[in-house]
């Protein structure tokens, strides 16, 4: 199994119909990070930037003060107008009229912007249009724990609010719904039944969030291969893929969710992950889920197919800040916390927090979270780093440094506990959650859970 870093990529700008093609800038070069990641673009604007959202979130580490966009972050850009990029990155093997399959699956493509209002982040990635009425197909990477969706129709420049779908975490697949979208051209679908080694492929993205779809002439060099691809860094979280294909073709940063097409213009692939050249020992490689695979998933979520896998819709949301782990003894869980041990993953939609930057105790992002001072005197629950203002756990009088114990009459210790119960009830349902204050006073309440960001 090969173990890559794979970085995500943000949506990119489009193309338009000039003549003759001017010329294309160059795709970067690969940044020597090492490993295989996610192809999303993230701007990283807060301390913790990290967590997910069914109910909770995590932070990364304790600290206290903004960090820097994390290497390779690359900011949204505007989308050009006019420009036409020419394919880069030419593998050797039969030529190929980029342009030509450029024009054909274009038209169906969008950039994707979110912002991740509790992390402090924004990121941006690429989706294909798969119905005129405004369904998106695009990476699970590349919406998680968004907490605003907007997509811009490459075609067009117009710019439209999304919502979430579905989408299933283990193979990183989502489908988000344009809101009002009418009218759209969908991108020409293939088949990744019968694709072969060797064959040339045209692998488009924002690649690293020029805002424009750029390219990338390469060929197929392997099939139903298995990866793990991991964040920006690969310091977050990551995810084991099966039945990728691989392909030479230069899939970077900000190609999340673009399609890898064949030489008829046909969608057969979703970019997802590529890896760093590291020191000059390994050649680049990008990934692709299976045009076939990704739209059997699609097809689940579109009918409302909920399962251990797949999410319909939004997560439920407690608006807490935990940290994650399966330590049951809340004094441990603070120690790990800051010492920015073991945590800081996605895990369920759980976050990490401290006392607020709402200004009454709670908070509206991750800005400022650290370890409560003082903790609820008890052995084992899951410890409360931090609320989120206006969210259900604050309303119910819950705060930093409290402990919860129980959730509808079961035990909870740790964080994974409280997000595994958590995570199987839908927003709009109403439980009872026990917790101890960090004054000692036990509190049993009913909190209705709410949407959140999807995981």
């Amino acid at each position: 199994m090969q173990d890559y870093s794979g970085y995500g990529q943000p949506p990119y700008g489009g193309y338009g119909a000039t003549s003759p093609l001017p010329p294309m800038p160059p795709r970067p070069p690969r940044r020597r990070i090492g490993l295989l990641s996610y192809v999303a673009v993230a701007l990283v604007a807060g301390a913790l930037g990290a967590g997910s959202v069914v109910a909770l979130y995590h932070p990364a580490s304790s600290s206290t003060s903004a960090a820097p966009p994390s290497s390779g972050a690359v900011a949204p850009q505007p989308l050009p107008t006019g420009a036409i990029p020419q394919p880069s990155n030419l593998a050797p093997g039969p030529s190929t009229n980029a342009p030509g399959v450029v024009s054909k699956v274009e038209p169906g493509l969008v950039i994707i912007n979110t912002a991740l209002q509790y992390n402090s982040e924004q990121a941006a990635g690429t989706g294909m249009v798969i119905t005129s009425g405004g369904l998106v197909l695009t990476n699970n990477h590349v919406i998680e724990d968004s907490t605003r969706i907007t997509a811009t129709v490459v075609s067009t420049g117009r710019t439209y609010q999304a919502t979430v779908v579905g989408y299933d975490v283990t193979g990183d697949i989502a489908l988000i719904q344009l809101e009002g979208a009418s009218g759209l051209r969908p991108v020409p679908i293939g088949s990744s039944a019968t694709l072969k080694t060797g064959q040339t492929v045209v692998a488009m993205g924002n690649a690293e969030g020029q805002s424009m779809i750029v390219p990338a002439i390469g060929t197929i060099t392997a099939l139903n291969q298995t990866i793990t691809a991991s964040n920006q860094g690969g310091s977050i979280s990551s995810e084991t893929l099966h039945g990728m294909i691989e392909t030479n073709a230069n899939i970077v940063s900000g190609d999340s969710g673009g399609p890898l097409a064949n030489t008829s213009g046909q969608v057969i692939g979703m970019d997802t992950a590529g890896n760093s050249v590291r020191f000059g020992e390994q050649s680049a490689a990008g990934f692709a889920i299976p045009i076939d695979t990704a739209l059997a998933v699609v097809q689940e979520i579109r009918a409302g197919q909920a399962s251990s896998t797949i999410t319909i819709g939004y997560p439920p949301f407690m608006g807490i800040y935990i940290a994650t782990g399966s330590d049951s003894s809340p004094q441990g869980q603070a120690d790990e916390q800051a010492q920015g041990n073991g945590f800081g993953g996605f895990s369920g939609g759980f976050g990490n927090g401290g006392f607020g930057n709402g200004g009454s105790g709670c908070y509206t992002s991750d800005v400022g979270l650290t370890v409560p001072s003082t903790i609820a005197p008890v052995s084992s629950g899951t410890l409360i780093l931090g609320v989120i203002c206006g969210g259900p756990a604050a309303g119910a009088g819950i705060s930093a440094g409290s402990v919860i114990t129980a959730v509808n009459g079961q035990a909870i210790g740790s964080p994974d506990d409280l997000t595994s119960v958590v995570s199987k009830y839908r927003p709009g349902t109403t439980i009872s959650v026990t917790w101890v204050s960090p004054s000692g006073q036990r509190t049993t309440s009913s909190i209705q859970l709410t949407s959140g960001p999807p995981q």
